[in-house]
């Protein structure tokens, strides 16, 4: 029986490590295991982490095996090799799909009925090699997706407009990757079309605006990793967002990497899209308007993702 109350952590590199940390603080889970290959690792993470619960909710927070994620609501995955300068996430692709191809078999053999959270990188590439080897229905196989691009896009935008990015409604859509593709045709503030918004404040010259917000978004990671080696903070907090969203039930809209079904006219491929989350993972994936140049970048991007995807022996 699954608990939703329960969740495991496989991988505690610096994204595992924040990304637990994030998760003990959001009050929502009573127990929570940590799994690496170095257990010792894991343990150390662990006692770390439980020394601060006499100020957080009541959790049993634990190192543990694949024994122990039998009946977890949620299971986490950041296991992989890190990117590095110079390195795109596509880059990380092979490394990673071995490392997966020893993570997921222990996954499905303990019959897991919980939802697989992938946020290793090229992470969807990864949701689509996590679903095929997991075997797990598709609505419960979900990536960590452009959550982190559309909250890093927000965030340039409420620079830029000098507004609460809270306010901005845009989405970052296709791969979490190079080819990344902003929906500005959709993007708005307080309902306002952003174009108007940025003419109200002051900002005229929208081509180039758009050109050098986007590509900031799209770098951002690679001058983090230059300036300090790993990206985790900005990611760890969409974990806490997605995850928030599947134990409350929320039917909240993220754009996270699930697989296509005829979305867009794609299908057998996992994208970063604008999806209904709750309970039971992926409930709808959201077929957005979408302008002709940006339903073409879709297209090239779902077309480079495939290209990888074939040459990758599932």
């Amino acid at each position: 029986m699954v608990n939703m109350q329960k969740v495991a952590v496989i991988g505690c590199g610096f994204v595992g490590a924040t990304s637990a940390f994030s998760l003990i603080q959001t009050g929502l889970f009573s127990e929570m295991v940590l799994i690496d290959a170095n257990a010792k690792k894991a343990e150390g993470e662990a006692m770390d982490l439980s020394h601060g619960s006499a100020y957080l909710t009541p959790m049993n927070i634990y190192a543990g095996t694949y024994d122990d994620i039998v009946d977890a609501g949620i299971i986490v995955i950041t296991a992989g090799a890190n990117q590095k300068p110079d390195e795109t996430r596509l880059d990380l692709v092979k490394k990673n799909v071995q490392i997966f191809k020893s993570i997921i078999p222990e996954i499905k053999k303990r019959n897991c009925e919980g939802i697989l959270l992938i946020v290793s990188n090229p992470v969807d590439i990864l949701t689509e090699v996590a679903l095929k080897l997991s075997g797990f229905p598709s609505n419960r196989v979900i990536g960590s997706g452009t959550v982190l691009d559309t909250a890093r896009l927000k965030y340039v935008l409420g620079k830029h407009l000098q507004v609460d990015p809270r306010d901005i409604h845009a989405y970052i859509i296709g791969e979490h990757g190079d080819s990344e593709l902003v929906v500005w045709s959709g993007a708005q503030v307080a309902g306002i079309h952003i174009n108007h918004f940025c003419e109200l404040r002051g900002h005229f010259n929208h081509e180039e605006a758009m050109e050098r917000l986007a590509q900031e978004v799209r770098d951002s990671a690679y001058e983090i990793i230059e300036r300090k080696g790993a990206t985790y903070y900005g990611v760890a907090v969409a974990v806490k967002r997605i995850a928030t969203a599947i134990v409350k039930d929320e039917h909240a809209v993220l754009p996270v990497s699930s697989l296509m079904q005829g979305e867009f006219g794609l299908n057998d491929l996992c994208l970063s899209i604008p999806t209904v989350i709750g309970q039971n993972g992926v409930e709808k994936v959201v077929d957005i308007y979408l302008n002709n140049d940006e339903n073409d970048k879709l297209q090239s991007s779902a077309r480079a993702l495939k290209e990888v995807l074939d040459d990758l022996d599932l």
